[in-house]
């Protein structure tokens, strides 16, 4: 997905959803869910947990 496409999502289109936050000069972290359109929204592929961690 890209700022000024207009083309309306269908079925069966798959693209990334990658929020994040960065740090300049320091470092950064980014969430990357890959998501597919369906009749009724969306179904993310990705398995792995998302939660924040504290170590």
């Amino acid at each position: 997905m890209v700022a000024g496409n207009t083309r309306a999502l269908e079925p069966g289109m798959a693209f990334s959803i990658e929020p994040g936050i960065y740090l300049a000069g320091r470092h950064g972290a980014r969430i990357e869910d890959i998501v597919v359109c369906t009749t009724d929204g969306v179904v993310r592929l990705n398995t792995t947990p998302t939660e924040l961690i504290a170590l």
